[in-house]
């Protein structure tokens, strides 16, 4: 038992998929190393820098505190320290500041002040509301200890617009890993659609349709089988053809002479018996379904023959088979602007219609209109009848051999070889067309049929 996925992405989805988030994932593995060694390398600098002015304040600061007489507070004001940079003085139990800034003071952290309280300076980095700060501690004596605090919220903000452009390049990286992706899977996918184009064109009877090994050497084993695969195939068709042909030639012979004798018998009812006479008739039918079998099958062992082109007066040509068959002309008509003359195998376009018509006559009701029509390369005929219709579920099948549709089983209507819809989809096979069957408008079934070919 086969198992199918269900809302398996395809495959060109999962390579682009995966190109996108390998990419995604090794582009945010370096911008986050990247940005780790960035942020490292700043925050040194930055702070050598702070402790570099710091120890240059301090001994300002130490200097000046040498005089008995200095005030603490005109000492400080000597400094340059800037908008990034506060220092502040505790001597004597009290803190000593430029401006009336009682929070600085409280800012700096208890573990700072037990570290220079033994006599040893010390470089703390901490967030003083929120923002990024460091500060340096230097004994100046041992009542005295100055302080520098330095802000770091420009160095944050850098950081920011860092982590920012980096963000950036990572999901740049990730859109350009899954365009690569996506070209990469068309690239790679490619030599698999033609692959898919040639098994189309074998299912449409293009048997020789043969892939190139030397186009994709990396396809070449399934090149390979692909091409040995349409050999055995059309191989098997043709052994299949000859077996028909063969057997339907050697069949007429025997039939020939069974209708000969068949034809007596039907002459001469009126001199039988009742029973005899109808024995005679049944065999007669029975003798006649069965050379119209044979002929059926000949003409399929051959429908795979080229189609032989010729100009066509299409129009006269489908009003012919209608009168043939004791039809109204008025049944043919003709779509405005459209050829009367095109080039098509003259045997064929007739068979195909006058298959249709039986087809009508004998399980739908008769034919109601015959429509000849198409543009500049096709030639389209449609036949409708008024009969059950076909189910959608036979739509498909109605073609094949021997099939036998649901309504003419209900009927019990066995005159019919079950081969002459299957003729004519083999008859538009041969001039690269195709045949379909709808609903009719109003009730019934339309068969129509599409002849690639050229208003000759």
């Amino acid at each position: 038992m086969r198992v199918t996925a269900v809302g398996r992405a395809g495959l060109r989805t999962r390579v682009t998929a995966g190109f996108a988030a390998g990419a995604l994932m090794l582009s945010a593995v370096m911008a986050l190393v990247s940005y780790q060694l960035t942020r490292d390398r700043l925050l040194e600098e930055r702070e050598r820098t702070v402790v570099r002015a710091a120890m240059a304040d301090a001994a300002v600061v130490g200097d000046g505190l040498r005089d008995a007489d200095a005030e603490v507070a005109d000492v400080l004001g000597t400094l340059d320290t800037g908008d990034y940079r506060r220092v502040v003085v505790h001597r004597d139990g009290v803190w000593y500041a430029r401006n009336a800034d009682a929070t600085i003071a409280e800012a700096i952290p208890r573990s700072l002040q037990r570290l220079v309280a033994d006599g040893r300076p010390g470089v703390q980095r901490f967030r003083q509301n929120g923002h990024p700060t460091v500060v340096v501690a230097v004994p100046l004596s041992s009542s005295a200890v100055f302080y520098e605090i330095g802000s770091l919220s420009e160095l944050e903000r850098t950081l920011d617009v860092l982590a920012l452009s980096l963000t950036a390049v990572a999901v740049m990286v990730a859109a350009g890993g899954a365009g690569l992706g996506w070209y990469s899977a068309r690239r790679v996918l490619r030599p698999l659609g033609y692959v898919a184009d040639a098994a189309e064109r074998v299912a449409a009877g293009g048997y020789s349709t043969r892939l190139d090994p030397t186009t994709e050497p990396d396809l070449g084993r399934l090149t390979t089988s692909f091409n040995h695969m349409v050999d055995e195939l059309s191989a098997r068709l043709e052994r299949d053809r000859r077996f028909a042909a063969d057997v339907s030639h050697e069949l007429r012979s025997p039939l020939q002479t069974l209708s000969a004798a068949a034809s007596v018998l039907n002459r001469r009812r009126e001199h039988l018996d009742e029973r005899t006479a109808v024995a005679a008739q049944l065999v007669a039918e029975e003798v006649d379904r069965f050379q119209a079998l044979v002929d059926d099958l000949l003409e399929l062992a051959r429908s795979d023959q080229p189609a032989d082109r010729a100009p066509v007066d299409v129009v006269a040509l489908a009003r012919q088979v209608c009168a043939a068959r004791g039809l109204s002309d008025a049944l043919v008509t003709v779509a405005d602007g459209t050829p009367r003359t095109w080039s098509l195998d003259r045997r064929r376009f007739v068979q195909i219609l006058d298959n249709l018509l039986d087809n009508a006559v004998q399980y739908a009701g008769g034919p109601t209109a015959v429509r000849v029509g198409g543009d500049r390369h096709v030639c389209v005929v449609e036949v409708d009848d008024e009969g059950p219709g076909v189910h959608p579920a036979d739509r498909t099948t109605v073609f094949d051999r021997f099939f036998r549709g649901r309504h003419a089983n209900s009927r019990r209507r066995t005159d019919g070889t079950g081969l002459g819809l299957a003729i004519v989809a083999q008859h538009a096979a041969a001039h690269g067309g195709r045949v379909s069957v709808d609903d009719r408008p109003g009730g019934g079934a339309r068969f129509r049929v599409d002849l690639p070919a050229e208003p000759a």
